[in-house]
């Protein structure tokens, strides 16, 4: 059985069902006891668990992450949260350094199951706190990175992640926490860590992202589809491992390739994709793999500014239509 809840709910349900199955767990970050996290995913958690498993830290990325792989080494299960993954970089040497490489540098001996959770965005935030930096993560051998666009994954995926003995970046969007979808019931709904999904079927075109960029492609392809244009749309759900065969396997059937992002074009995961799809599916394209993306500067504060450098349903639709031709067909005014 299934209901209907909200991004933010399914998150709720994960941390809340592996905390009482396992007392193992425990979160830590700031601000996410007394105040219930900065997007209120573990509101009333500090009451409901008490200061031992919920505990807020001060303002220290770096040794909040470096408590939570010590806490793992010794046998714990935390779940740490950084209040946007702008401050990860603050906390990028423990994660990079450490983190990704417990495993290998003591052959197995020991583990580092930390599940790092943090949400990117945008909205009036300033320049230094409205930054995609998913691709930072994905570089990094050892660490299993997952951005989770819709409810039901976000519940299957923090629960595995949980139970996991994989080091995970848990991305999420701020812009997406009111969303809704169907959520299977159940404590055991779990989700394996890899693999890309399919959302839909088309034969033309094949558009894949993640996180929000999803359902900017959802839409470009349903606006598309009144127009007798069919769009395959890839919800890529797990950067590290990538899933490139999903992705290679639908532009054998359409023979196009546009990729959405909300972080910067160059050096992105993007590029990443098309240099995979190229090696494999070079003799499959019919046009040019093209991206859709941030503008490559700053992001401005005002509101009418953001709107000009993060993509839009409209910006994507313009792609499509480029990979497919249509502005050679176009009459030629006289």
């Amino acid at each position: 059985m299934a209901r209907e809840i909200t991004y933010r709910d399914a998150l709720r349900e994960a941390l809340r069902e592996e905390m009482y199955r396992d007392e193992r767990v425990f979160l830590m970050g700031e601000d996410i006891g007394a105040y219930g996290g900065s997007y209120a995913v573990t509101r009333g958690f500090l009451q409901e668990f008490g200061p031992d498993r919920v505990r807020d830290t001060p303002i220290a990325e770096l040794g909040i992450v470096g408590l939570g792989i010590g806490a793992a080494i010794g046998g714990l299960r935390p779940v740490v949260e950084l209040m946007t993954v702008n401050f990860a970089l603050l906390a990028l040497d423990q994660i990079v350094n450490h983190l990704a490489k417990i495993y290998y540098m003591f052959n197995g001996q020991f583990t580092a199951p930390v599940v790092v959770r943090t949400a990117e965005g945008f909205g009036q935030l300033g320049a230094t706190h409205s930054q995609f930096f998913e691709n930072y993560f994905a570089y990094v051998p050892g660490l299993r990175v997952v951005a989770p666009a819709v409810p039901k994954d976000a519940k299957g995926f923090l629960k595995a992640a949980i139970r996991g003995n994989d080091p995970v970046i848990f991305i999420e969007n701020s812009l997406i926490y009111r969303n809704r979808g169907e959520v299977p019931d159940g404590e055991d709904f779990l989700l394996p860590l890899e693999g890309a999904e399919v959302r839909r079927e088309g034969r033309d075109v094949t558009i894949v992202s993640w996180l929000r960029g999803y359902y900017l492609a959802l839409g470009a392809a349903e606006e598309l589809a009144r127009e007798g244009i069919e769009c395959e749309v890839i919800d890529l759900r797990v950067l590290r491992p990538l899933d490139v065969e999903t992705i290679v396997r639908s532009v054998q059937k359409t023979n196009r390739l546009v990729i959405v992002e909300e972080g910067w074009k160059s050096f992105g995961v993007g590029a990443e994709i098309a240099a995979s799809v190229q090696e494999r599916a070079l003799d499959y394209l019919d046009a040019p793999i093209m991206r859709v993306a941030s503008v490559e500067v700053s992001m401005p504060y005002a509101r009418n500014l953001e709107r000009l450098v993060i993509p839009n349903k409209d910006k994507v639709i313009e792609v499509v239509r480029e990979v497919l031709y249509q502005r050679l067909l176009a009459p030629v005014a006289q």
